[in-house]
């Protein structure tokens, strides 16, 4: 497994990374001994970057019942700020914060968070600044080790251009480019390091047939890096909308060089950009993951003059895209 530098934090990790949003909200506690299987097959297979949420439903759970034993193997990521129903603040206040990061130590049952993100709030609520204190605090405690924002647009350029945090975690995938054009130079000129979630698009290069039937086509095709589960509808908010800019780039006629299979072509792209440190991807299928892995140590080759054409198709057709939050 190829190993990268996560920026300042000097935190070696893997370049394809785990996310552990699918093993949370699409399993159950019934379902235990697959996400052992799932987290076992990452770790033994050279992953070492876990990325969760205390929101992503059991994840942390999971983690906290299933592999604590190998803690020294991995490098931790969970974010904080809002899903703290039970706890009865508002979110996105410090009390917020602090009870999220004290639920994820218990849960995943470790002493340190490697890194904890803000995860994706607002401008107006980073600049107000309460949220940073409170993460700033849990790192000179010792409870955490790096900070980190997670999220898109506005708000991720205002994380990136403050010179606060340690890390950015954002969208980037092929028809989702703005953040090598607009958050990657500031981000790597402050040593930040940088994460990419979404790099596959959630398999929708290539789709050309309706919406509808998007899950059998994405299944069909993509199934050792894909997520599993539905892909239309509420878990996937963005998943049509990255279908119809697939469907406009590809109207200027085939991609020349690189991998024929799409996802393969998906995550070859992402990988290529020099700024990202990692990727991550998710399954709750031990069988994917352990494919997941056999196709990145196997190689993703990507000429550059195709990555240069999915650029110009990109900036050709997505001028009114957003990054999708």
């Amino acid at each position: 497994m190829q190993i990268s530098t996560l920026g300042k934090t000097n935190l070696k990790i893997s370049k394809l990374g785990a996310g552990l949003s699918e093993i949370g909200n699409q399993l159950s506690m019934a379902d235990i001994n697959q996400a052992r299987e799932v987290l076992n097959a990452a770790l033994d297979g050279g992953i070492t970057f876990l990325d969760t949420a205390g929101c992503y439903g059991i994840s942390e759970e999971l983690i906290g019942l299933t592999i604590p034993h190998r803690r020294h193997e991995y490098i931790l990521a969970t974010k904080c700020g809002h899903g703290i129903e039970e706890y009865g603040s508002a979110a996105w206040t410090a009390d917020a914060i602090t009870y999220s990061i004290e639920r994820s130590l218990k849960r995943m049952k470790t002493d340190y968070i490697d890194l904890i993100q803000l995860h994706s709030c607002n401008t107006s609520i980073l600049q107000e600044g309460e949220v940073i204190t409170a993460i700033q605090n849990a790192r000179d405690s010792g409870k955490v080790r790096f900070i980190g924002y997670s999220g898109d647009n506005d708000a991720a350029r205002w994380a990136v251009e403050s010179g606060i945090f340690d890390t950015l975690q954002t969208s980037f995938n092929l028809v989702d480019q703005h953040a090598r054009l607009k958050l990657f130079p500031i981000a790597k000129s402050n040593g930040m390091g940088i994460i990419i979630k979404r790099p596959i698009a959630n398999g929708a290069w290539g789709v050309t047939n309706s919406p509808s039937k998007y899950a059998d086509s994405y299944f069909g095709r993509a199934q050792v890096m894909a997520a599993d589960g539905p892909v239309i509808g509420s878990y996937w908010p963005w998943a049509n909308e990255y279908i119809q800019r697939s469907q406009a780039m590809a109207a200027d006629g085939p991609i020349p060089g690189g991998p024929h299979h799409e996802v393969m072509l998906a995550l070859a792209f992402a990988l290529f950009h020099s700024e990202v440190d990692t990727a991550i991807v998710g399954t709750r299928n031990p069988a994917h993951m352990a494919s997941n892995i056999d196709m990145i140590n196997a190689g993703l080759n990507i000429p550059e003059d195709t990555v240069h054409e999915l650029h110009r198709r990109f900036d050709a057709h997505g001028q009114g895209w957003d990054q999708l939050t």
